[in-house]
């Protein structure tokens, strides 16, 4: 198709039917051209699968806008804007396409193998061509991306230098004229490597002569012999070689021959265009090869000699002309030019036919010589054409091995198949078993709310997250009950029959999601219930959904915003240590913390509740209301405070007496106790109440770590020196649900009740001021309201002697001692039982 035989079109916008129409009508040719551009080093498989690839990607997804003036074109190269289109984005992606893979660019898409058109077990590749069609792939395949589209372009589109250049720079070729250059060493035959230098006929690098550039033509010196009456003449055009006249078919007796036209168009010296055929008549040559005939009609006697030489001497694959007539140096067979003067080729049979013209002799009769020969006379078409001679460059190109449309298909490498059949098989079923174990995460809650995908199938797991099998009590279970605990809480709220939220719950325990927050007191495990747990709870409180669960060994609070769709974002989940809960241990739960405040759920024996601040002593406790659930209404909670300025405590009333519970940041609130290790209690007589008005604020130091119960003991009284007083020596120690881990603080409390007491020491994991040690040793550097300075100690009551060493140095009898030293002094302390054994201090 040339670009005269399309109508010329202004250049303007492209409509995707415009484009689409270009592409199903011309496009076996656009995937020859890309084809052509692709590099041969991805193979022809992959070639073919890609430049399909890229003819199908090429067309626009809208209306492709143009410029409003069109640049002025010749003629001669105007297409149709709709395939001029789809053409340039067939030259661009091909070009990107034969761009090696750079370590730090960016990838293109052109770049990669295609996704469709995709083949599966088999290989698919044109038809193989012969000699000429590999010779012309070889000297392409050493061309860059440009250069093969700059000859594609003018051999297989016809297209001017101009138009040309402008194709390829729309195409984003950099050095369009470079390209050029490229073809032109194509057509000129000046490629490095033998066969392909310029300056005339020259055998390839297997013996032949080139094939670029020849091309027949009516009346002309072509590709096979042209008889005329009287004579014949033999002439062939051929690519490269400086210019001279060509034998273009016997003209009369004699075999006048006439001239051929010369190789350069006389302008520039720079080969004529591929594709350019002459009318009938006249010399014909392939457009962009310089011409040079092969079979001069040379010689005064007539004869036909090839090499253009006055003897006609010339051998295929030998370029040597000798003037004696011969052929090659001995005569051997096959040689130009026998001692009979005849003109004789040796060549080989091709497709049945000789490969060379035939020379006149004196006697006017022609041979050939060679395997083949009457089958190649025999098989001459009209006015003698030899279909096995040697064709152009453009009819290479046009041919079958170049034509991804005409596939011949080959199985694939069979055994390596099956090896990485069996290896995708092993693949495929780890990943099933691993997507199996794993899960798939999702982002909804679904059925289950905020849990994460089920990870066990069991019956015991099943019964634990089934709703209808939860534990409820009876509200007459307790009063007539042996023991008061957890175990016989009576399921409250208004949502305990909410399947929805109960069945969320559980599933949440089992699996909490990524999108909870959860916590638990240190100790206490966070795994599912071991069975169906206990409902103690289940309701709204404060803008939230509130369920609270115990398994007899933890107290699991979960909660989810009752604003938008149940359950979708926001959920928490706590846990709680409670095994041994007496009942005093379960008489309160914290069912809500929001603003600071925190909310209790009672127990159903609790009859009476207040808040009682433990900074103010002499005050009353304020009356706590509930409601009918049992939970209170909202009170101020010391536990996330920043400063120490009032600390509030839930005091209830369980029937047989007062507690006082304070919280320490855990879902079970702490006992808080008075008195010595063995018989500690309620901290709510006037001498308790003095005591831990001056010594609450220490408590922040047990906060959140498994508190069950604070107990505060008055170990020691000691007289202080230059008449200030009398001094008091305090044990805290926290005791943990988990049993291990308690916590010691040992103050001192100076006679002045505003004064808040000093920490003299603290120990974490010792037994001191405890059921297993009841004794406790500690001491301090104070300074008297003189000025003076002194270091005080004390013991319990079994210390019988204590002694200082170190920067201080003193002794004294009974479990109190005053030593006078400096500021800053430091000293180390013993002490004495009365069964003679040595104390150390606290630490």
């Amino acid at each position: 198709m040339s670009t005269q035989d399309l109508v010329p079109s202004p250049v303007g916008p492209v409509d995707v039917e415009q484009a689409e129409a270009a592409l199903v009508e011309r496009y076996p040719r656009l995937v020859r051209i890309a084809y052509l551009v692709l590099p041969p080093s991805l193979g022809r498989n992959r070639r073919v699968l890609t430049a399909h690839a890229l003819v199908q990607r090429s067309l626009p997804r809208r209306r492709v806008p143009g410029p409003s003036v069109p640049e002025p074109r010749l003629s001669e190269d105007a297409v149709d804007p709709g395939y001029a289109y789809v053409r340039g984005e067939v030259l661009r992606q091909a070009l990107i396409a034969g761009l090696p893979l750079r370590r730090l660019a960016l990838p293109r898409r052109s770049q990669f193998p295609p996704l469709l058109p995709h083949v599966w077990g088999l290989r698919l590749f044109p038809r193989v061509g012969g000699a000429d069609e590999l010779a012309l792939d070889q000297r392409l395949s050493r061309l860059s991306g440009p250069g093969r589209a700059a000859y594609v372009l003018r051999g297989l589109e016809r297209q001017g230098d101009p138009e040309v250049l402008r194709v390829l720079r729309a195409a984003g070729v950099e050095d369009p004229a470079g390209a050029l250059t490229e073809a032109d060493a194509v057509e000129t035959g000046a490629l490095d490597g033998p066969g392909f230098s310029d300056g005339g006929p020259s055998g390839t690098g297997d013996g032949r002569t080139e094939r670029v550039g020849e091309q027949p033509g009516p009346g002309r010196g072509g590709a096979g012999n042209r008889t005329g009456p009287g004579g014949q003449g033999a002439g062939r055009e051929r690519a490269g070689g400086g210019a001279g006249t060509g034998a273009a078919g016997g003209s009369g007796a004699g075999g006048t021959a006439t001239p051929g036209r010369t190789g350069t168009d006389g302008r520039n010296g720079r080969a004529e265009r591929v594709g350019e055929q002459a009318g009938p008549g006249g010399a014909g040559a392939a457009p962009g090869d310089r011409t040079r005939p092969l079979d001069d009609a040379g010689g005064a006697d007539g004869r036909g000699a090839q090499g253009g030489s006055p003897g006609g001497a010339a051998a295929s694959g030998d370029r040597s002309g000798r003037p004696d007539g011969l052929g090659r140096p001995g005569g051997a067979p096959g040689d130009h030019g026998g001692a009979d003067g005849r003109g004789w080729q040796g060549g080989s049979a091709r497709d049945g036919f000789g490969q060379s013209g035939t020379g006149l002799g004196s006697d006017g009769a022609g041979r050939s010589g060679g395997a083949g020969a009457e089958a190649r006379e025999a098989g001459r078409g009209p006015g003698g054409f030899d279909p096995g001679r040697r064709r152009s460059g453009v009819a290479l190109l046009e041919s079958d091995e170049f034509d991804p449309c005409a596939l011949q298909a080959r199985p694939t490498d069979l055994m390596r198949r099956r090896q990485h059949g069996r290896a995708a098989l092993v693949a495929l079923a780890a990943l099933v078993v691993c997507g199996t174990l794993l899960g798939l995460p999702g982002d909804g809650w679904g059925r289950n709310g905020a849990a994460a995908p089920s990870y066990a199938r069991n019956p015991a797991a099943e019964a634990a997250l089934d709703p209808g099998a939860l534990k409820r009590v009876d509200p007459t279970v307790w009063p007539g009950s042996t023991r008061q605990d957890f175990s016989v809480w009576p399921a409250r709220g208004n949502l305990a029959r909410d399947t929805g939220l109960l069945r969320r719950t559980l599933a949440v325990w089992a699996r909490p999601g990524p999108s909870v927050r959860s916590s638990a007191t240190p100790g206490t495990p966070v795994g599912p219930p071991m069975g169906p747990p206990q409902l103690l709870f289940a309701g709204v409180v404060d803008g939230a959904r509130v369920v609270l669960l115990h398994d007899g060994l933890r107290a699991v609070r979960y909660a989810e915003p009752v604003d938008g769709a149940a359950g979708t974002a926001g959920a928490a989940l706590d846990f709680a240590r409670t095994d041994g809960a007496d009942t005093v241990g379960s008489a309160a739960l914290v069912v809500s913390r929001a603003a600071g405040n925190v909310r209790y759920l009672t127990a159903p024996w609790v009859t009476e509740t207040a808040v009682r601040d433990l900074l103010a002593p002499g005050r009353d406790a304020r009356p706590l209301p509930r409601d009918g659930d049992g939970v209170t209404e909202p009170m101020t909670s010391p536990a996330l405070a920043k400063g120490c300025t009032r600390w509030n405590t839930l005091q209830v009333h369980d029937g047989s007496g007062l507690r006082l519970l304070a919280d320490l940041g855990e879902l079970s609130p702490a006992r808080l106790l008075w008195g010595a290790p063995g018989a500690p209690v309620d901290a709510t007589g006037p001498d308790a109440r003095a005591a831990w008005a001056r010594t609450a604020c220490q408590l922040t130091a047990v906060r959140a770590h498994g508190v069950r119960s604070v107990s505060a003991w008055r170990f020691a009284r000691q007289p202080l020196p230059e008449g200030a007083g009398r001094g008091t020596w305090l044990c805290t120690r926290a005791e943990t649900w988990r049993g291990t881990g308690s916590r010691v603080l040992a103050q001192f409390l100076v006679p002045s009740p505003e004064v808040p007491a000093a920490l003299a020491a603290r120990s974490e994991g010792s037994p001191a001021c405890g059921v297993r040690e009841p004794r406790v040793l500690a001491g301090v550097l104070w300074q008297a309201p003189g000025g003076g300075w002194y270091v005080l100690a004390a013991g319990s009551p079994d210390v019988t002697a204590l002694e200082t060493s170190g920067g201080v140095k003193g002794r004294a009898d009974g479990p109190v001692l005053a030593v006078k030293a400096s500021a800053g002094a430091r000293a180390d302390l013993d002490g004495t039982l009365r069964d003679g054994r040595r104390m150390g201090a606290l630490r």
